[in-house]
């Protein structure tokens, strides 16, 4: 579960046993954990986060869309050759 994006407090990154869902990722922050699906983006569990908060986290994720996919691409295929 290594963390692959940090952005104002927010942690976010993936679990393995995840990767044969479709592309999202699981988002923490002083206890709290989200999940958000990526393409489209779109919150999948709000994990008490305010809606403040999740709005801001999906401008994060938003923001690095490019990047979160190609990270999910990536260890996909780590798993897949590994």
């Amino acid at each position: 579960m290594p963390v692959i994006l940090r952005v104002k407090g927010y942690r976010f990154w993936f679990y393995e046993a995840d990767l044969d869902e479709p592309p999202h990722v699981h988002i923490g922050r002083e206890g709290k954990e989200a999940k958000c699906w990526l393409s489209p983006i779109k919150l999948a569990r709000a994990g008490k986060f305010k809606s403040v908060q999740l709005r801001e986290i999906e401008r994060i994720i938003d923001d690095n869309l490019k990047f979160l996919l190609d990270a999910w691409t990536k260890e996909q295929s780590k798993r897949a050759n590994g």
